[in-house]
């Protein structure tokens, strides 16, 4: 499901959601070497947006990693001034990805890797990588035609690792091109829409449970609802409720849920509705309330990839 997500004000209480489906895009990573872009596929990414950067240059890829490796250094040893060059313990690698993207005025995916090696192993030994993080614009046109040349837009950041080091390769990149990192959290609202969207989608192989969680509110003790539908009952159940394929209004998404709903108070006379939507899980992907995301299959990767660039856009704007 590749799609472009419109916002805007339904009222003063809720956001409603306009998403129309382009299918010729949806095979744009077709042609892509799956192992480039295996890493990206069943790991836990910490969501943030990011800014567009000033005066940034993919030329200078090798030297940005350098003086990275060495900012990275001297947080490390509290200050300390470190000679860009020497050899340090913490690596840098700055990689475009240019199959990444989804149209021609986004710019190509780049991706961030930080590896360790100790100083007791021997120097022809591999180095361990310890932290990854990508920038990515996926069908971002709309926000990229609007701003000046100097700036590069990449407002999706994706991390996986210590909070440490994202903390330091964040502060490095607003020091150095003048932006803002900000954790990008996942509404319930997203939620709903997410688990709609990828509980639709046909898959290739067998199809792991839908599974919804929620955070039941006002209670002393924390209290979850872990909710699992077998997949083929959740795309028939969509199937009924989508009107048009290849579109879908915030009206389906409210069917779909008031169904869920609806099935689990049969059974267990709990109001879901009641309680906060925290995590949806699908084959496609899974995401949490507090912005992680796991991608799990790589056919619908641009498609959610461009869901998230379309949530990242919205938080910077």
């Amino acid at each position: 499901v590749v799609a472009s997500l419109r916002q805007h004000t339904n009222n003063q209480e809720r956001q409603n959601f306009n998403l129309s489906f382009h299918a010729h895009r949806a095979g744009i990573l077709d042609t892509v070497d799956a192992q480039k872009i295996a890493f990206l596929l069943r790991k836990a990414w910490t969501l943030y947006s990011v800014t567009p950067l000033f005066r940034f240059h993919r030329a200078r890829l090798t030297e940005y990693a350098r003086l990275l490796s060495a900012f990275i250094a001297a947080e490390k040893r509290k200050g300390l001034a470190v000679e860009v060059g020497v050899e340090l313990d913490i690596k840098v690698a700055l990689t475009s990805l240019a199959d990444l993207r989804g149209s021609e005025l986004d710019q190509a995916a780049l991706l961030v890797q930080l590896s360790s090696r100790s100083q007791a192993s021997s120097r022809n030994s591999e180095d361990k990588l310890v932290w990854s993080g990508w920038f990515c614009s996926m069908f971002g046109d709309d926000f990229s035609e609007n701003v000046l040349e100097d700036f590069t837009c990449l407002p999706l950041f994706l991390s996986h690792g210590a909070e440490s080091y994202t903390t330091l390769v964040g502060s490095w990149f607003q020091k150095t091109f003048d932006c803002c990192f900000r954790r990008l959290a996942i509404s319930p609202l997203n939620l709903s829409w997410m688990v709609a969207m990828w509980a639709g989608c046909k898959l290739d192989r067998a199809a792991s449970a839908v599974e919804l969680v929620f955070s039941v509110p006002c209670l002393s003790q924390p209290l979850d609802i872990s909710y699992a539908i077998h997949p083929e009952d959740a795309k028939a159940l969509w199937d009924t409720v989508q009107k048009t394929p290849g579109e879908i209004t915030q009206e389906e998404v409210d069917v779909f849920m008031d169904c869920l709903y609806a099935h689990f108070h049969r059974h267990f006379k709990i109001h879901l509705s009641a309680t906060k939507l925290v995590k949806v899980s699908t084959a496609v992907a899974s995401a949490h309330c507090d912005g992680i995301v796991k991608i799990l299959h790589s056919q619908y990767l641009p498609g959610v990839l461009m869901l998230l660039t379309e949530l990242a856009i919205s938080q910077i704007q």
